[in-house]
């Protein structure tokens, strides 16, 4: 043989890190903090090892915790101290995300996001107000435009807060629209929106249902997250969100999904964010529990397939284990 053409001579040591295409740092990365208002101590997500519900007395400490390892950013998700049909403690000046928000930005350098949803709040679990009979009836859903108010409300209030981003997750038709409306509105103008832009119905979110309480207790999300056999949906779905003002776009989840990652990426111009759901965190710790697959090596290769794909930040339960060993 006579070969010109030999790469492997690029993956020796000394030139393998040089010609390296991709690199993930800890500054890519936002970590999930879940902040419970039932609860005065830490409580263990069985099913996230490694993970916990802190009082707000702790969210400070938490999220200290988190900036110890080098990430610079997180997601509020809360759990609060009651539930009804619409969810109004989602939106209370004095709810647990509103309360934790002001005391982690008043004592840390922490980039504050918020999660924008109903499920925690509402008392049947649904992202939204839901359809008269919906309990009974398989084919009633969410409340579409009834629901965009609510959570138009619920930023308002996180922003009010202090949250420095928020993100609104419900895959409800017109949810950024509605909130960068009311954003601006109420003076925040350079609060930004990160949409869960192509959210699908998975399989995946079973664990983090779980660490923030939030499963439907009837029915299902299908008739408002996508269907996963669609591709193409997602970047109408993406490109409404644009339109109506969305400064970055997620795809949740992610490992699953890298083609949509990378298809948004090569579409559009706005940063784009990949959620490495609980299910991906949660079948790779059983696994390396197993003594199958080696947990802190396949992390950061699930981290790095996101971050190639074309995710510019990546929202991750690993974010400390892999910041930490970066």
């Amino acid at each position: 043989m006579n070969l010109t053409d030999r790469p492997r001579r690029l993956r020796t040591d000394g030139i393998r890190s040089l010609v390296s295409e991709t690199n993930l740092s800890a500054t890519d990365l936002l970590a999930p903090v879940f902040v419970d208002a039932t609860t005065d101590e830490r409580v263990e997500i069985e099913s996230m090892p490694g993970h916990e519900r802190v009082p707000v007395s702790e969210a400070v400490a938490r999220v200290q915790e988190v900036l110890d390892t080098g990430v610079e950013a997180v997601m509020l998700f809360g759990i609060p101290e009651s539930k009804d049909e619409r969810g109004t403690r989602a939106w209370a000046e004095d709810g647990v995300v509103q309360e934790a928000t002001r005391r982690v930005t008043a004592a840390t350098d922490a980039y504050v996001v918020t999660d924008v949803c109903l499920c925690e709040y509402t008392s049947h679990g649904h992202c939204g107000v839901v359809e008269d009979e919906a309990e009974t009836d398989p084919t009633l859903t969410v409340k579409n435009d009834e629901t965009l108010e609510l959570l138009a409300k619920t930023a308002v209030s996180h922003a009010r807060a202090g949250a420095d981003m928020v993100a609104p997750s419900s895959m409800t038709d017109g949810m950024v629209g509605a909130i960068r409306e009311a954003l601006d509105a109420d003076g925040h103008e350079s609060v930004p929106v990160m949409s869960y832009a192509a959210k699908y119905e998975s399989a995946f979110y079973g664990p983090f249902r779980d660490a923030a309480d939030g499963a439907p207790a009837f029915g299902d999300r299908r008739h408002y997250q996508m269907d996963p056999a669609n591709g193409r949906e997602a970047l109408r779905e993406v490109r409404l969100d644009v339109e109506q003002g969305a400064d970055v776009l997620m795809v949740k989840p992610a490992l699953a999904y890298l083609d949509v990652v990378r298809a948004v990426r090569e579409e559009f111009d706005h940063p784009v964010a990949a959620y490495n759901v609980s299910g991906e965190y949660a079948m790779i710790h059983a696994a390396a529990e197993k003594g199958w697959l080696d947990l802190e090596a396949t992390a950061f290769e699930s981290l790095l397939a996101m971050k190639r794909a074309g995710a510019d930040l990546i929202l991750t339960y690993f974010a400390e284990d892999v910041a930490a060993a970066l």
